[in-house]
């Protein structure tokens, strides 16, 4: 099994260009990492408003415990600010910058995942940011002790090598999202085991998803980001404005293309 464990940090670098994801440990101390669990579960108990609507029935515990999207941009609770903090703070930064050269910030998440909550199909982040001529990277922090009883991610070493690949349908009775990426038989799936401020960087073009909370009782809370290269020349208009490692806010040219296997779309190569 492919081992995505960065041990000594002067490889981060050429384990990313090799497999396309690398897992640094402890990244994030038990404290910060006790304060984003608590600020953000406080936040969905008392007012989910702000969590994105995945259409998912009313019954459905992903109803009561929705994703946070671009929580950066809610500088009025405190977990927008800990969402900006966090997404600019300089050990995320240096290892993206490591990796990606200068970076933009242009994503914040929250996932909760709550133990029977279903997984998330195998995708590409790409897909939905098209940043170009490059791609993003995720910066995918663990609040919570993760591995597969509780939905840990799975992640596919060596696929960012490929071009973005056209989803077909995915099972709804253990994905809440409706699409998802066929992994060639030959390719690994590796399932994650992570620890709570253990850090997952991967390629836009990488694919990963998760299965289910099998659990009665653990949850799977994580904080992501995407960042890109500073050089990008196109974005999805709704990752705009992105921010500078400074926290300044920065504008980048709208993706005119009709999204990966939509009109316009015309894939120029491996990543």
């Amino acid at each position: 099994m492919t081992n995505i464990v960065v041990e000594s940090e002067t490889s981060l670098a050429a384990e990313y260009a090799a497999n396309g994801v690398v897992q640094v440990r402890s990244l994030l101390n038990p404290d910060e990492v006790a304060e984003i669990r608590e600020a953000f579960t406080d936040q969905v108990e008392r007012d989910r408003s702000i969590g994105h609507d995945d259409h998912v029935p009313d019954d459905d515990v992903l109803a009561r415990y929705p994703r946070l999207v671009h929580p950066h941009r809610h500088a009025d609770l405190r977990v927008g600010q800990l969402a900006r903090r966090w997404m600019l703070d300089a050990r995320i930064i240096s290892r993206v910058a490591d990796m990606i050269g200068p970076p933009l910030a242009a994503q914040s998440m929250f996932y909760f995942k709550p133990p029977s909550a279903r997984g998330q199909a195998l995708h590409q982040d790409n897909l939905f940011l098209q940043a170009h001529p490059e791609t993003c990277i995720a910066a995918w922090v663990a609040i919570d002790d993760c591995d597969g009883d509780n939905g840990g991610l799975i992640v596919v070493p060596g696929s960012h090598r490929y071009e973005l690949a056209c989803p077909g349908e995915a099972d709804v009775a253990e994905s809440f999202a409706n699409q998802e990426v066929k992994v060639p038989d030959h390719m690994e799936r590796v399932q994650t085991e992570m620890k709570a401020g253990d850090v997952l960087f991967f390629h836009g073009s990488t694919v990963h998803g998760s299965r289910a909370n099998r659990t009665a009782d653990r949850f799977r809370r994580s904080l992501i980001f995407h960042y890109v290269p500073q050089s990008s020349v196109e974005i999805a208009q709704f990752y705009n404005p992105l921010l500078t490692p400074a926290g300044d806010e920065v504008m980048v040219t709208e993706a005119t293309d009709g999204g990966a296997c939509g009109d316009g779309w015309n894939p120029v190569g491996p990543h």
